[in-house]
């Protein structure tokens, strides 16, 4: 009798949990992402916070100092992004409204292209090198597209300013209480899973840890080389070019989608050397770095084979978004994890 009434307690507490877990996140749905990329600029900055706690700041002053860092770094280039985008906006409209006026000169090196060429270069010449056709094509650029753009543009920066600002907030939190937090959630994951649960937890931050250096590093450092190949060429707008070359580069072969374009433009300006520079840099630093550093970075923290890691990261990006790159190999790390230990095969040992 006792042992059914204490069974049924316990489903009872059982669903209980579920109801309230299940609540709580409908209820903080909206404010997922902001929670999701607080955890992950905490796990990847732990480091910082612990040198910074053990110099006599405190755990208080340590939380504070880094998020204000953290804040610092995150918003100045958002700045700085707006501020260019909104100056070549501008230059944008004003070339648009040239091209409608005097068409767009068709380039020489098109008719030379092998087969099309003399396809591609009529093509040009009927529809954007006579001001009227260009016109015809470029007609609604300035008028209810870009009015359009520009109130959905708005709306998602107002979004995207709101999750940061949350972000913050919670980042600030887990620096300050994050020791005690990590404490309680060992305890329950060993109640839940027995011992094996910390060691899944630690092969999650490791991969969320190992991702943000091989991921976001490595991307800055495309952007800030490919930036220079960009000044030495002497593009326009290189400031623009390199933010949004580093940013895309956090995302393995996002890179080419800024200088292939780059290396088009200069094409049809008739800059056939600057745009051949482009892409043989270009081309040389996604190789190196999506060759060889990623997988040094990511692969020999998280001990999982690269072809897993690239698996994690693009179906975390589909599935989560942004936040899905660094979600995706940490939920591949534990896999992993979890089919090595149920078929009692070693852990591969750290180069």
């Amino acid at each position: 009798m006792l042992s059914t009434e204490w069974n049924l307690q316990r489903i009872a507490r059982t669903a209980l949990i579920i109801a309230v877990a299940l609540a709580a996140v409908w209820m903080l749905w909206r404010f997922i992402p902001a929670l999701a990329w607080a955890c992950v600029l905490a796990i990847a900055t732990w480091p910082l916070r612990q040198t910074l706690a053990g110099r006599g700041m405190g755990r208080t002053g340590a939380a504070a100092v880094l998020t204000l860092v953290l804040a610092v770094v995150l918003v100045m280039p958002l700045i700085g992004l707006g501020i260019e985008g909104a100056r070549d906006g501008g230059a944008l409209m004003q070339w648009i409204h040239d091209v409608r006026q005097h068409g767009l000169g068709t380039p020489d090196w098109l008719a030379h292209v092998p087969v099309i060429g003399e396809s591609l270069a009529s093509w040009w010449k009927t529809n954007l090198a006579e001001p009227g056709a260009a016109r015809s094509m470029f007609g609604h650029a300035e008028t209810s597209g870009i009015i359009s753009f520009t109130r959905t543009l708005g709306v998602e920066v107002a979004s995207r300013l709101t999750i940061l600002v949350f972000t913050l907030l919670a980042l600030f939190f887990l620096y300050r209480d994050g020791p005690n937090l990590m404490g309680e959630a060992h305890v329950i994951a060993d109640r839940l899973f027995g011992p094996p649960g910390g060691h899944l937890g630690q092969n999650a931050v490791a991969a969320v840890r190992a991702t943000v250096n091989g991921l976001v590093l490595v991307g800055l450092g495309e952007g800030l080389l490919l930036g220079i190949a960009y000044w030495g060429v002497g593009m326009h707008h290189v400031i623009l070019l390199t933010l949004a070359t580093g940013v895309l580069a956090t995302v393995p072969f996002g890179a080419p989608v800024i200088f292939v374009g780059a290396a088009l433009f200069l094409l049809a300006e008739s800059q056939t050397t600057g745009a051949v520079v482009i892409l043989v840099a270009g081309s040389l630093v996604v190789f190196v770095a999506d060759h060889f550093v990623r997988p040094i970075l990511i692969g020999s923290s998280t001990r999982l084979p690269f072809l897993w890691v690239l698996l994690g990261i693009f179906g975390g990006l589909e599935t989560f978004g942004l936040i899905g790159i660094f979600l995706g190999p940490a939920i591949m790390s534990v896999l992993i994890a979890i089919w090595r230990e149920g078929a009692d095969v070693p852990e591969p040992a750290t180069s």
